[in-house]
C-alpha cells in the first residue's frame, strides 16, 4: 500500500485508541488546518450538499443533506425547517444533534448511550471548535464538560464519488472508567420524502435478499450478534420516496464499514422526524475506555442521489473503486478461476487434482484454487483446522508437485484457509484449548465442530501469521481463500467481551501478512457472503458472494450484492449441471451467463462435464475475457423489469459499448415477453445491437426478433434514444434461461 491508502483503510476500523490500536484512527488535524469559530460549516461536493448548524457552545445540527444546493443560505434553511410547541409537548421543541444523546432529552432512540456506574450518563454535547483539515472535510470537536466526555465528528464527502464517511471519536477525560453502551457513527436526519426503506436479509446461501419495509411509525432495528457482517443482517439501508425506480427518483443509501457486530437503525418520531443510526454492537461491558482512552466507530458510507437506484449504485461504485478498494491490483484483469470444493471436496487425490487443472487449463482458467482439505488431519470438517502444515498423509511430495504442474498450465495458485477458527480434534487445540474465545460458565454453541480462536492475544495473532508467512514463502501462492465458517456466539477473552477488538485484530493480521507478501490477493469468504463489507475490504481483494452456485439465486443475490459492490469483486463461478445447494438442474449456457456477470469462476467436476458442455463453458469464458475490462470499469445499470425477469448492463464511460443480461428466471404470465428498455447510453448515438449469448441465440418458434433483426448474426443499428425510450421487443425464451446483448456505437 501507499501510505495514503494505508492511512485510508486504517482509519476504517471501530476501536479502542491506544498503543496497540492507534495506527487504526486517522491522525489529528494538521496544525495548519483552518479552525475556528463559525456558525453554520457546509460541504458541497459535486452534487451534493451537507450543511450543519455549529455555532460555539451549541449541539452542532445537519440542516440539510441532499441534492447540491449552490445559492442557499444556511440561515434562511434554519429559518424554514423552524418547529413550534406542540400541545402535549415540551413547551421548547427540542432540536436534534449529531448523536440525539441521552441528555436532549429528544424522543426515540439515542445515538449515544455511556455511564460511570450508572451515573453521569445523561451528556449533552457543545460544540468548541470545527476543524477542516481539508476543503471536503469537517471534524466538530464537542464536550460535555459535566460528564467528562468528548466527541469529535470527523465528516468528509470524497469528491470523485460524492459518498459521505461519516465516524464518531469518543473520549474519557474523566477520572474512572467510561461504560460505553452505544455509539452511532452519526445521526442523520431521514428526508421526510423517503418514506420507502428498503433493508437486505437473506440466509445462508441467500445472501442480499432485498426486504421491502412499508411505512411505519416507531423503530426498524435489525442487530447482528454472528461476529462477521452476516448472512441475514447486511448494515446496508435504501431510502427512496414512493416513485423512486432504478432511474429515476430521490434516494438515499448507507453502508457501515465493519465486519462484526452491528446494528441499524431507522426511528420515525411522532412528530414526523425520522433518523437512520447504524454502529458497532456491544455485549455488555465490552467497550470499557479507561481515562484518557479513545474510541472510534466504523465509518459510516452514506449517498444522496436524484436520478434513482442505479445513479446511487454508481456513486458507491465509484468510491469503493477509488477510495476502498487497495490499489495494487487496480490495473490487474480479474482471472477466471478454477476452485475445487464442488469437484473433490475433502477427496483430494493428486492424479485426480493434476487432471483438473489440465482440464481447467484447456477450458481457459488462469487461476487454480485448492479449496478445504490440504493440511493436518483435515480429511473431513471436524479435524485439522489449525494445523497449517501439508498433510503428508495426502501430499507426501508436498505441495510443490500440484503448484509447478498448476504453474506450468499457465495458471496462478491459490488456497484456501480458515486461520481464525481452531477444531478441538487439532494438535493446535490440544497444546493451546485456552487459545479460544468463549465463557467459563458457559457451553461453547455446537458450530460445524469448531471454535473460534481468541485473536486478542498476540500469541495466537503471532502464530498464525508464522503459518500463514511460512506457507506462503515455502511455495508459489499468490491468492488465499481466507474462510470464517461459524458464528461467534460467545466472544469473550478473559471473562469479558471482545468482538470489537478480535475485528481489529483480523484487520491488523490482513494487513501484516500483506505487507510481508505484497502481491498476495486474498478472498473474503464466510460460508459465502457472511463477511462482505466496506470494512474488510480494503485488506482483501474478493468476496465470495454466496455458497450457492445456483445460477438462478445467483441472479438475485447478485442483483442485491449490486447496490453496493461492484462487479469486479463479486465472486461468481459456474457450477454443477445439478446444483449442489438446491438440486436445481440448469443448462451451461444459463450457468456461464450469470457467472458472467461478476469476477468469474468455475466450481465444479470438469472431469464429468460432457464435451458439448465443455465447449460451451470455453466459449463463454472468452466471452468473458474479451469483455471483462468493460465489465470491471463501466457504469453499472440494473433495469425495471418484472419480478420474473433479472436484467442488468454496464456501459463504458464513454458510453461506446455495452453489455446487457436479461435472465427470465421463473417463465412470464403473459403469452409474449415485453421489450428490453435499455439504460446509460447515449440518446443521440446509434448502436450496433446483437445477442452474444448463447451463440446462436434461438426462440422456442420463429420467426421471432432474432431473425428480424438478425439480432444472432450482424445485428441491426438502432438508435440509443430508441433503445431505451421504445424498447426493444424480446425474444419468447423458455424458463431459466438468459440472454447477453452486446451493443458498439456504429
Amino acid at each position: 500500500m501507499t501510505n495514503s491508502e494505508t492511512t485510508r483503510s486504517a482509519s476504517q476500523t471501530g476501536s479502542i485508541v491506544d498503543d496497540q490500536d492507534g495506527g487504526r484512527v486517522q491522525s489529528p488535524a494538521p496544525a495548519n488546518a483552518a479552525s475556528g469559530p463559525e456558525d453554520y460549516a457546509t460541504l458541497t461536493v459535486g452534487d451534493t450538499s451537507l450543511i450543519l448548524a455549529c455555532a460555539a457552545g451549541t449541539c452542532p445540527r445537519i440542516l440539510y443533506w441532499g441534492t447540491a444546493l449552490t445559492d442557499t443560505r444556511p440561515e434562511d434553511l434554519e429559518l424554514m425547517t423552524r418547529r413550534q410547541h406542540a400541545k402535549g409537548g415540551p413547551d421548547v421543541e427540542i432540536a436534534a444533534s449529531l448523536l440525539n444523546e441521552p441528555g436532549l432529552g429528544l424522543g426515540g432512540a439515542s445515538g449515544f448511550a455511556a455511564h460511570r456506574g450508572g451515573k453521569e450518563w445523561a451528556s449533552v454535547f457543545l460544540v468548541e471548535r470545527v476543524e477542516r483539515p481539508a476543503p471536503d472535510q469537517l471534524n466538530l470537536v464537542c464536550r460535555d464538560r459535566a460528564t467528562q466526555i468528548c466527541v469529535t465528528h470527523l465528516i468528509g464527502i470524497d469528491p470523485r464519488s460524492e459518498v459521505m464517511t461519516c465516524r464518531t471519536r469518543v473520549g474519557n477525560e474523566g477520572e474512572e472508567v467510561l461504560s460505553l453502551d452505544w455509539c452511532t457513527a452519526l445521526c442523520l436526519p431521514l428526508d421526510e420524502r423517503a418514506s420507502c426503506l428498503r433493508g437486505f436479509s437473506g440466509r445462508w446461501a441467500s445472501e442480499f435478499q432485498i426486504e421491502h419495509i412499508p411505512e411505519f411509525s416507531g423503530a426498524y432495528v435489525r442487530e447482528n450478534k454472528t461476529g462477521r457482517t452476516s448472512h441475514d443482517s447486511f448494515p446496508g439501508l435504501i431510502a427512496t420516496d414512493r416513485n423512486t425506480n432504478e432511474d429515476a427518483g430521490m434516494v438515499f443509501g448507507y453502508h457501515l464499514g465493519w465486519s462484526g457486530n452491528s446494528r441499524v437503525r431507522v426511528d420515525r418520531l411522532s412528530d414526523g422526524r425520522a433518523f437512520v443510526q447504524m454502529g458497532e454492537y456491544f455485549f455488555p461491558g465490552e467497550m470499557r475506555l479507561a481515562p484518557g482512552e479513545v474510541y472510534q466507530t466504523p465509518v459510516l458510507f452514506a449517498a444522496a442521489a436524484s436520478k434513482g437506484l442505479n445513479s446511487l449504485s454508481q456513486k458507491f461504485h465509484t468510491h469503493f473503486r477509488k477510495q476502498v478498494m487497495d490499489g495494487r491490483i487496480r490495473g490487474k484483469a480479474r482471472p477466471v478461476h478454477y476452485n475445487t470444493w464442488e469437484a473433490v471436496y475433502f477427496n483430494h487425490d493428486e492424479a485426480t487434482l493434476f487432471s483438473l487443472a489440465e482440464a481447467a487449463a484447456q477450458v481457459g482458467a488462469e487461476r487454480f484454487v485448492l479449496d478445504d482439505g490440504w493440511f493436518g488431519g483435515r480429511r473431513h470438517d471436524k479435524a485439522g483446522l489449525g494445523d497449517w502444515w501439508v498433510s503428508k498423509d495426502v501430499y507426501p511430495d508436498g505441495l510443490g508437485p500440484l503448484i509447478r504442474h498448476v504453474g506450468s498450465l499457465g495458471m496462478e495458485f491459490g488456497i484456501w484457509v480458515e486461520p481464525e477458527m481452531v477444531n478441538p480434534d487439532s494438535d493446535l487445540y490440544r497444546a493451546h484449548p485456552d487459545w479460544v474465545l468463549g465463557v467459563d460458565a458457559v457451553t461453547q454453541v455446537p458450530f460445524r465442530g469448531q471454535y473460534v480462536l481468541d485473536l486478542t492475544r498476540s500469541e495466537v495473532v503471532d502464530y498464525l501469521f508464522a503459518a500463514l508467512d511460512g506457507l506462503l514463502g515455502a511455495h508459489d501462492i499468490s491468492y488465499l481463500k481466507w474462510d470464517m465458517n461459524r458464528d461467534v456466539h460467545h466472544p469473550a477473552s478473559g471473562g469479558r467481551a471482545v468482538m470489537s477488538r478480535q475485528i481489529s485484530a483480523l484487520y491488523r493480521l490482513l494487513e501484516r501478512l500483506r505487507a510481508a507478501h505484497p502481491k498476495l490477493e486474498i478472498e473474503t469468504c464466510a460460508s459465502g457472503g457472511g463477511r462482505a463489507d466496506y470494512g474488510i475490504l480494503p485488506y482483501t481483494d474478493r468476496i465470495w458472494v454466496s455458497d450457492s452456485n445456483d445460477a438462478v439465486d445467483r441472479q438475485r443475490i447478485q442483483c442485491g450484492a449490486s447496490h453496493f459492490f461492484p462487479l469486479e469483486v463479486t465472486g461468481s463461478h459456474v457450477g454443477p449441471k445439478t446444483c449442489h445447494s438446491t438440486g436445481r438442474k440448469l443448462s451451461m449456457e444459463m450457468r456461464v451467463a450469470s457467472a458472467m456477470f461478476g469476477h468469474m469462476g468455475m466450481e465444479l467436476n470438469l472431469l464429468q462435464e460432457t464435451k458439448a458442455d465443455l465447449e460451451v463453458l470455453k466459449a463463454g469464458i472468452v466471452l468473458y475475457k474479451a469483455h471483462r475490462e468493460l465489465l470491471h470499469t463501466g457504469l453499472f445499470w440494473r433495469l425495471d423489469t418484472p419480478d420474473h425477469i433479472n436484467a442488468m448492463g454496464v456501459v463504458s464511460l464513454d458510453r461506446k459499448q455495452a453489455l446487457f443480461s436479461w435472465a427470465n428466471l421463473t417463465g412470464h404470465g403473459k403469452t409474449l415477453p415485453g421489450r428490453i428498455f435499455f439504460s446509460g447510453l447515449s440518446p443521440e448515438r446509434r448502436y450496433r445491437t446483437q445477442i452474444i449469448w448463447p451463440s446462436p441465440a434461438r426462440s422456442p418458434t420463429s420467426p421471432s426478433i432474432i431473425e428480424a433483426a438478425d439480432l444472432s448474426g450482424a445485428g441491426t443499428v438502432f438508435s440509443g434514444e430508441a433503445l431505451m425510450r421504445s424498447g426493444l421487443q424480446v425474444p419468447l425464451m423458455n424458463p431459466e434461461t438468459c440472454l447477453i446483448y452486446r451493443l458498439i456505437e456504429e
